[in-house]
């Protein structure tokens, strides 16, 4: 007798996601709820978990990705006119939580940006109903989630500026009772920063640019920081990002392998602008 294998789960897929509320966390923040049955399956592996999300233009009701039964999608959605193919930005999963019945939630944080921005205008006017895409992680072990401290690690780096707090806020909450932790996050206004729940000993220091607050790199230069092997995870603006892992490999002589860096965006280049460039040297 022989027996069906079961398909292999891709570790991502396409989900349909639908607003459910949406709430204020600050002038530069709102947090976005989705829910829906087009979440079934979705698994995210928590600290950084990110995912591409697709947003409708104006006056759709429906993101427009092109989807075919081999998952063969970005060529095509490149080759559609830019007004009418979806608008594609990186997000964090703030938070997934799966209730008895069996349904999904998870929460989103936009950084809303002066410049508004086509996801900081659709996240600003997003209201119940509202009807999104996202290629996100069917398996929670998957390669979209880069906080991962070694085996003896013994302290934890986290610098992080609005865009990815999302992200630094979830780490913090993953990480274990007792991990020492030092922590700085750049906001743009004193409003902007959230009470932040973590088991970890973490000094958490708050670096508003309103205020005058010092960069990235002088923060941190600026520190004495413990002894002990330590594992470092910093995300924002790229150029930022750059320099202080400079600091950290050059000056402080830190393991570059216990360095997670991540630029989630480049003063100046939209995403789009950011990807065609990215396109462009691997060609």
């Amino acid at each position: 007798m022989s027996t069906a294998t079961a398909p292999a789960i891709a570790p991502f897929r396409f989900f349909g996601l639908t607003v459910l509320r949406t709430r204020r966390l600050g002038p530069s923040m709102l947090r976005v709820t989705f829910g829906g049955p087009g979440l079934d399956g979705f698994a995210a592996g928590g600290r950084d978990q990110s995912l591409s999300l697709f947003l409708p233009h104006p006056g759709q009701s429906d993101p427009v990705v092109p989807v075919d039964e081999n998952g063969e999608w970005f060529a095509a959605w490149r080759a559609l006119p830019e007004d009418e193919r979806a608008v594609m930005r990186s997000y964090t999963v703030r938070a997934q939580r799966r209730a008895d019945d069996g349904s999904t939630e998870i929460d989103i944080d936009f950084a809303l940006h002066a410049d508004g921005g086509p996801a900081s205008r659709w996240a600003t006017a997003a209201a119940p109903g509202l009807r999104v895409k996202a290629l996100g992680p069917a398996v929670e072990d998957n390669t979209a989630v880069r906080f991962r401290p070694p085996q003896g690690t013994d302290w934890v780096l986290i610098w992080a500026d609005e865009t990815a707090l999302p992200a630094a806020s979830a780490a913090l909450e993953w990480l274990p009772a007792g991990m020492r932790a030092l922590v700085w996050l750049e906001v743009g206004h004193t409003e902007d920063r959230q009470a932040l729940n973590t088991a970890s000993r973490a000094k958490i220091n708050w670096l508003v640019r309103g205020e005058g607050a010092p960069s990235a790199v002088d923060a941190v230069r600026a520190a004495e920081l413990p002894s002990g092997t330590p594992y470092v995870w910093i995300a924002g603006e790229s150029s930022e990002v750059r320099a202080l892992r400079r600091h950290l490999v050059q000056e402080r002589k830190f393991d570059r392998k216990r360095v997670t860096f991540v630029g989630y965006w480049r003063r100046g280049l939209s995403e789009e602008q950011l990807r065609a460039e990215a396109a462009t040297e691997g060609a």
